[in-house]
């Protein structure tokens, strides 16, 4: 008891932190420059292809002088040829407990924490595109139900995903993660765009009233025939103009996600839901572009290859009978009219899919429509995603001639010779420029730290760790508190009078709500100075660099932070998901965890039992005794590096156990697990929690103890905390909660 209420009062101490001194962060990861996918130089044109058969499967077994490539109709010479596998392993699964167990005594209702990917394991990067300024009310819901699904049963281990709606701004970019959590959070969203160009349903319903507030066949109105078609054509024009405005609006969102997976890894995929736009307009029973949105087309399929992003686009009408249904009112339309409105129709979805149709086809992808299943079109789109292959050419000098050649647009076409039953799909062209000439040869300070806060992974040239916890009480309500830890030998310091060192840094932190608006923000520049041991410690340790932010109401939400040290211009960034749940609704919570350690002395180890190893061969014991921190600034809570063989303390609250009526006290277990590479590696036996003289019995404070095996290896793990309320209803009755460390050397 005495550790629970110790590691009480130190959960209460961080989350009103105001200054901390830690160790410093991870190295950055290895730059990926091997992963590079679509590449265009002046000595160097490499672009990937994808080949099937008749059946659609896809032909791995190809050699490079069965292949023909063309630019601009001309044969190129094949100078590099691989085929890349990118095949997956399939995602954990949550129970690791046996049937034998009690349902006290299983963790198998816990979900397995989420596995941190760094970029090398990472073998699809994949966006889920929700074009909701198109979507009907009827294929949101839909897609809403695939998207469940998705992330339920085919999302795998190795996936980097984000599901992102065109009608929100930056903040409705969500993180790319391997989290479910996030994903579920985002999918919630997903919702119906009323003032999208997508209505209640499919198509809009055929009327007898007609645009010019007229009856049809009305013989009585005082407007002339050519008055109510000026008028017609008028409402038309407006229509399509505002159409066109939104279709437009679905691809600007589309380019800034291509600009944000540029800086990923490897190959990526856009799997876009929509209802379509029109790339031509009919006029005069031709078809005539769209300059508007073929401009916009042309610059992002343009963007999309160089970025080595493949998009597939798939129809969410599904497989649509073009007849009249219940909601037309035909009264009083003559046969002529009848047939002139399912023209019209059938028109309007060929011509809204020509669009999705172009963009598939222009950066190698696959256009489904005509399909109900729109789970089917997701794994469609996944399992053109196994692989590819690579082919380089060396091309002819004219082709980036400063005069022509930049100006051009060089069209790109493959094909197997001697084969005409295999399909290639591949890149279907590009401009006429490096791929170093398309990018701005140096960036701006806003434009650095907004490509760190877009990046999924949190490291870089400034090493940070994010530390963010939810807690409640009674007088302040639910907050969020989090801890930035700064590598501050990463910094460039400058020297100045009577020793003093100082360095500049930009902080940029967004929080944003689960609706992708942006709750808090903070953009500021902070000058640090120190000199003699204060400048060594913080060289040595870091520093932290506290944030706070309100939270007013529950829900989910995305904290993130990134760095620039203004003199070297490196950055570093660092992101965080917080769930703040509603207690209100009366249901078992947890706070967020906080952990420290403490050298494995003779009075430590005395006090626990719990040892984690690898396998897992401990029980756990939450029940501990103090033991004084040796002041070795790696157990800082915020910065969570911690050696083998350590002693590991970790406290949260309870919120809202149920009570026995008879003595006012709960029942609960709890049991700690240990997880690596999304694998669990340790778990310790279900143990009663002790609630004797807790003040409060809606915020129950735990604390627990385990020592890290010696035998543990360096690297990055998840500890998670499994709570069990014996009197809840079996459904709300487990809740978890987890936190990440990092053991060293």
């Amino acid at each position: 008891m005495k550790t629970q209420i110790a590691l009480a009062h130190l959960l209460v101490l961080s989350l009103s932190l105001s200054s901390v001194v830690a160790q410093q962060q991870q190295n950055a990861p290895p730059d990926n420059n091997d992963d590079e996918v679509v590449r265009i130089s002046t000595n160097l044109v490499q672009v990937d292809a994808v080949v099937t058969d008749r059946d659609g499967k896809q032909v791995t077994d190809l050699r490079a002088d069965e292949f023909e490539i063309r630019e601009d109709n001309r044969p190129q010479p094949i100078t590099n040829f691989s085929y890349v596998s990118i095949e997956s392993p399939a995602a954990p699964t949550a129970s690791t407990a046996t049937a034998k167990e009690s349902p006290a005594r299983r963790a198998d209702t816990a979900p397995v924490p989420p596995r941190t990917l760094r970029p090398e394991q990472v073998r699809r990067t994949i966006a889920l595109v929700v074009d909701d300024l198109g979507l009907s009310f009827e294929s949101t819901h839909f897609v809403r139900q695939a998207l469940r699904k998705y992330v339920d049963q085919q999302m795998a281990a190795n996936d980097l995903v984000a599901i992102v709606r065109t009608s929100a701004g930056i903040g409705a970019l969500q993180q790319f993660t391997s989290d479910k959590r996030q994903l579920y959070a985002a999918i919630e969203r997903v919702r119906w765009y009323p003032r999208g160009r997508g209505g209640v349903s499919a198509f809009a319903p055929i009327s007898s009233f007609d645009e010019a507030g007229r009856t049809a066949g009305d013989a009585n109105s005082e407007s002339t025939d050519s008055d109510l078609q000026r008028r017609n054509r008028e409402r038309e024009d407006v229509d399509t103009f505002r159409e066109d405005i939104f279709a437009v609006g679905t691809l600007g969102a589309l380019n800034f996600i291509v600009r944000g997976l540029r800086e990923l890894p490897g190959r990526k995929a856009v799997v876009m839901f929509s209802d379509g736009f029109r790339l031509f307009n009919r006029v005069g029973g031709a078809g005539e572009s769209n300059t508007r949105i073929l401009e916009a087309l042309r610059r992002l399929t343009d963007l999309a290859n160089r970025a080595s992003v493949v998009v597939y686009t798939i129809d969410a009408r599904g497989l649509q009978t073009l007849g009249f249904t219940a909601a037309d009112d035909t009264s009083g339309l003559s046969a002529s009219q009848l047939e002139e409105r399912l023209t019209e129709r059938r028109n309007e979805l060929f011509d809204t899919q020509e669009g999705l149709n172009y963009l598939a086809q222009q950066t190698g992808g696959i256009a489904v429509r005509n399909n109900n299943d729109i789970s089917g079109g997701i794994q469609r789109a996944l399992n053109d995603q196994r692989g590819y292959y690579l082919i380089g050419y060396r091309p002819a000098e004219s082709t980036f001639d400063s005069a022509t050649g930049r100006r051009s647009y060089h069209k790109l076409t493959g094909k197997i010779k001697n084969r005409p039953d295999l399909r290639v799909r591949m890149r279907s062209g590009f401009y006429g420029f490096t791929d170093k000439e398309a990018r701005p040869s140096r960036r701006t300070r806003g434009e650095q730290l907004i490509a760190a806060l877009t990046s999924p992974f949190s490291s870089g040239g400034v090493p940070l760790r994010l530390t963010s916890l939810f807690g409640n009480d009674q007088q302040r309500g639910s907050f969020m508190r989090s801890l930035l830890h700064i590598d501050g030998s990463k910094l460039s310091f400058t020297e100045e009078a009577d020793g003093w060192r100082k360095a500049v840094i930009d902080v940029m932190a967004v929080t944003f709500g689960d609706n992708g608006q942006v709750v808090d923000e903070i953009n500021r520049t902070e000058t640090i100075r120190a000199r003699g041991n204060a400048y060594q410690n913080l060289l040595r340790d870091g520093f932290v660099y506290l944030l706070n932010v309100p939270v007013k109401k529950p829900g989910a939400y995305q904290l993130r932070v990134a760095v620039r040290d203004s003199a070297s211009e490196h950055v570093g960034a660092a992101s965080q998901f917080i769930e703040v749940p509603n207690l209100q609704k009366n249901r078992l919570t947890l706070s967020g965890l906080i952990v420290n350690s403490v050298a494995p002395t003779a009075k430590a180890e005395n006090a626990s039992n719990s040892t984690a190893r690898q396998p897992a061969q401990a029980a756990t014991n939450d029940a501990g005794a103090n033991a004084e921190n040796d002041s070795d600034p790696l157990v800082s809570p915020a910065a969570r590096r911690f050696r083998k063989g350590m002693i590991l303390d970790y406290g949260y609250i309870i919120y809202n156990a149920q009570l026995d009526r008879a003595t006012r006290l709960p029942q609960l277990t709890t049991q700690v697990r240990l997880f690596r590479d999304g694998q669990q590696i340790f778990s310790g036996s279900a143990a009663p929690f002790n609630a004797n003289q807790q003040i409060d019995p809606k915020r129950l404070a735990a604390a627990g103890r385990l020592r890290l095996g010696t035998n543990l290896q360096p690297g990055e793990y998840i500890l998670q905390i499994v709570v069990t309320d014996a009197l809840a209803k079996e459904k709300y009755r487990t809740t978890a909660q987890w936190t990440n460390f990092e053991i060293v050397e």
